[in-house]
């Protein structure tokens, strides 16, 4: 199991989160799901255009780029640590020797 995930959070309202396993995969998941999906009448032509080539060259990081430049912001965070129940089976115990628990 892996013991990270990269995330992308889409400022849209509501915000929509995309989790997966490696910094690679939130551009291209944007990419798919967020900027392809969007009607090529609701863009202005040279944006279109542009977003059209990014995504048939495959450069989905620039894509999210020129999608950011006029419409919904995107934050992409590369790394973040993924707990499991695994992780808190020994909490209680552990809680002993944290600074809080410490004279």
């Amino acid at each position: 199991m892996r013991r990270s995930v990269a995330v992308a959070v889409v400022r849209s309202e509501p915000p929509e989160v995309f989790v997966a396993e490696d910094q690679d995969i939130p551009n291209w998941v944007i990419a798919l799901k967020l900027i392809a999906r969007t009607p090529g009448s609701e863009i202005p032509p040279a944006l279109r255009d542009r977003l059209r080539e990014a995504l048939r060259n495959e450069h989905w990081g620039e894509a999210v780029e020129l999608w950011m430049t006029s419409r919904t912001p995107v934050d992409v965070y590369p790394s973040f640590e993924f707990y499991t129940g695994r992780d808190v089976e020994l909490a209680a115990q552990e809680l002993e020797f944290t600074p809080l628990f410490r004279s």
